[in-house]
């Protein structure tokens, strides 16, 4: 059994939000909000779209990160809808023709409801209480029944896994993934968004709706899982009070509202063999399918199916991505008490000889603290001797991640039985020209860099399309079709 792609839905409430045809060259870009959270930062963008126009402009940035409380890692969630409503503000300020909002946050971390309150701020997914709730859930249901239903590789912080754990979870009413969550502050309503959905463990691998049996088994009222929207349906209209702080009354459209989906959405995608790299805290790699790759070979190397923009699975594999090295460089700034030059800094490691490699995906390596030292015991413990430069500390760190993201691609290759020809490296990571470079080197393919911004292109291009910009049933090439016109890739080739 396969999966077969959805449909793409017109709107949540079954009415069309189809336009009559594509954009006029004569007529002015149509606008959008775009908010794009994620594990270290969020902004609020402008996106323009037109023919052979697509611009983003970016009206707001802001801090993110974890907060420590006395029970552990947390998201300052409040200070998060301040920003996204100031953010919005200015957008509506400078653009008063912004059609409709989007929202896409990183995965897994939810809110829990009992009315309208949170009953506390959401857990942030590197908080430690993972490791038990995948414990209590792996007594009850071994992961090897697991995978066969929703397709997940074994992640701790996995939604599951945290919900298992948490002890609020029977006094709530209602479940709200973090997109979901702001959604909800700014419309009202309660809906989970499906390719969000997909990262929790409880949505079905087939049919794309939750899986109550499971969530029974492990101890999930299946009440509080929320009904499900695909992207381009419309959410919602603003609150009245939200709409007066915004200046503006607009609806909110559901977009790929994980990261990654919008991401790959606008991902260029020049053919099916050409693999992804979603690279920025993560490294996302994989290929985009439509078939589920269900295999004991494919459990065992920790590949996941996340569903994308219209019914695609998102077949990847988790890699730590550039997490390792703004950790690092965090932590010599401490050190130093002055911050680092890292674009002098990857200059320098470029010109580094030889360096030792370790794995990237090491468990001791994913939880913050004092990075340098946490590396150079992943490098010890291989018997070689990590650097004391700076900068051959840093192309260690790089060569380290390409490596990964070499090994990832190469099991995605064999897993499908596809013959990949590029890496579209997507993302903060196209602009690293030594990850670009070691990425091509160690996968011997082409990679093609860019675009930088393709998380807020992918939301606002399921935006306009929701509005007609492209035509009532245009295809996801079609869109990608826009990126690659107006946003050439820089090509990086093997070297030697």
């Amino acid at each position: 059994m396969t999966a077969s792609p959805r449909p793409r839905p017109a709107d949540a409430h079954g009415s069309s939000s189809a336009g009559a045809g594509p954009v006029n060259a004569a007529r002015r870009p149509r606008a959008f909000a775009a908010v794009d959270l994620g594990a270290t930062s969020g902004r609020v963008m402008i996106g323009r779209v037109g023919t052979d126009v697509l611009e983003l402009e970016q009206v707001a940035r802001f801090p993110n990160g974890p907060v420590r409380r006395a029970d552990g890692l947390h998201w300052d969630f409040e200070v998060l809808v301040d920003h996204v409503i100031a953010g919005l503000a200015e957008a509506v300020r400078r653009e008063p023709a912004i059609e409709s909002i989007g929202i896409d946050t990183w995965a897994v971390d939810y809110g829990l409801l009992r009315g309208d309150a949170l009953l506390a701020e959401p857990f942030h997914y590197r908080d430690e209480r993972g490791a038990r709730g995948a414990d209590l859930v792996h007594a009850r249901v071994p992961f090897a029944e697991l995978y066969p239903r929703n397709g997940l590789q074994f992640l701790p912080f996995t939604s599951l896994y945290q919900l298992a754990a948490d002890e609020r979870a029977a006094e709530a009413e209602t479940l709200l993934l973090i997109p979901d969550l702001l959604a909800h502050r700014l419309t009202g309503a309660r809906v989970a968004e499906r390719t969000n959905a997909s990262t929790t463990g409880l949505l079905g691998v087939y049919d794309r709706e939750w899986d109550l049996a499971l969530a029974e088994r492990i101890g999930i009222r299946p009440a509080l899982l929320p009904p499900l929207v695909d992207p381009g349906a419309r959410i919602g209209r603003l609150l009245p009070a939200i709409a007066a702080r915004i200046g503006a009354d607009l609806p909110v459209v559901a977009v790929g509202s994980h990261d990654t989906a919008s991401a790959v959405a606008a991902a260029p995608l020049a053919s099916p063999s050409t693999a992804y790299i979603s690279c920025g805290t993560w490294g996302l790699v994989g290929l985009e399918t439509t078939e589920a790759v269900l295999t004991d070979a494919a459990r065992d190397a920790g590949f996941t199916h996340e569903l994308g923009v219209d019914g695609r699975i998102r077949f990847l594999h988790n890699v730590t991505g550039l997490w390792l090295l703004s950790e690092t460089v965090r932590a010599w700034e401490g050190e130093d008490g002055a911050p680092i030059d890292l674009p002098a800094l990857l200059d320098d490691a470029a010109a580094s000889p030889e360096v030792p490699l370790f794995d990237a995906n090491d468990p001791s390596v994913v939880s913050p603290g004092d990075m340098p030292a946490r590396i150079a015991a992943v490098v010890r413990a291989t018997g070689a001797e990590p650097p004391s430069e700076r900068a051959a500390f840093v192309r260690m760190i790089v060569e380290s991640i390409a490596q990964a993201f070499a090994d990832a691609v190469s099991t995605a290759s064999a897993l499908t039985g596809t013959a990949i020809e590029a890496i579209d490296l997507i993302g903060g990571g196209s602009l690293n020209r030594l990850l670009c470079q070691a990425t091509a080197d160690r996968t011997g393919l082409p990679v093609l860099a860019g675009p930088v911004e393709a998380t807020a292109l992918g939301n606002v291009l399921v935006q306009a399309r929701a509005v007609g910009a492209f035509g009532a049933d245009a295809p996801l090439e079609e869109l990608r079709g826009l990126v690659r016109r107006t946003h050439p890739p820089t090509r990086w080739v093997p070297c030697g």
